[in-house]
């Protein structure tokens, strides 16, 4: 038996920057009644409000449940309301650096979509996030742009060469993350180990993006026990399943 279940967020938990849908909030409330929940995904604190803290019913634990904003830089918990544990975030020479990168990265790939929507590169203090699309695009538009990660891969090759010493993933339907060095779900999920005194081979981790390259892959290197699923739909079943078997 698993004491925590850790989770992606879009394209795992909830479409893209989408909020819960009513069947998930109740089958993380089901799974809070069995076990710790950790949520870990590239979005910052507002994001994960709209999308995770205000979605759940009311008889979801939320005291058993553990949201990690921006690749687990940062920690927020439950008391009465919810607030940081921590955050850990770039200075502004760090986020210079990044955004020359970025801009520089587009230009020499080639990839500049025929429409955006808001702004394509998000601070969010503790990571540097690029949408390709921009942070407001339309779900349906998201999909269709790199179903199977191939742009991005070459964007995240190029900017791997221009930020030596980051780590650089791709995450979401359109995004890539820029954090600090060595910080990725890995790191998030050992800092959860340490917040919380679970052992990681007492956790296990769900995710859409579990392939070298996805943001969800250190999950896996780390030794934790994984589960690669297409989409909210399936992430239900796999929680189903979790559920029986944890009673």
């Amino acid at each position: 038996m698993k004491q925590l279940v850790a989770f992606d967020l879009d394209g795992t938990l909830a479409e893209s920057k989408q909020p819960l849908q009513a069947p998930m909030g109740e089958a993380l409330a089901d799974l809070l009644g069995v076990a710790q929940v950790a949520v870990i995904s590239g979005g910052d604190w507002p994001q994960f409000e709209k999308q995770v803290a205000s979605r759940l019913p009311a008889r979801a634990d939320l005291t058993r449940l553990w949201l990690m904003p921006t690749t687990g830089t940062k920690l927020y918990r439950y008391a009465g309301a919810w607030s940081a544990v921590y955050a850990e975030l770039f200075d502004d020479a760090q986020k210079k650096q990044i955004f020359a990168a970025f801009d520089e990265s587009l230009k020499a790939t080639g990839f500049v979509p025929e429409q955006t929507w808001g702004e394509r590169i998000e601070d969010r203090g503790s990571q540097i996030t690029f949408s390709a699309l921009g942070q407001q695009a339309p779900l349906d538009a998201k999909e269709h742009w790199d179903p199977d990660f191939a742009k991005r891969k070459v964007i995240q090759a190029d900017l791997r060469t221009r930020l030596p010493g980051l780590s650089i993933n791709m995450g979401g339907a359109t995004s890539i993350d820029i954090t600090r060095e060595g910080v990725d779900k890995a790191y998030g999920l050992k800092k959860l180990r340490d917040a919380s005194g679970i052992a990681l081979d007492a956790m296990m981790f769900i995710g859409d993006a579990i392939f070298p390259g996805g943001n969800d892959y250190p999950a896996k290197e780390l030794g934790l026990d994984t589960v690669r699923v297409r989409d909210p739909e399936d992430t239900l079943s796999v929680i189903a399943a979790i559920v029986a078997c944890q009673k």
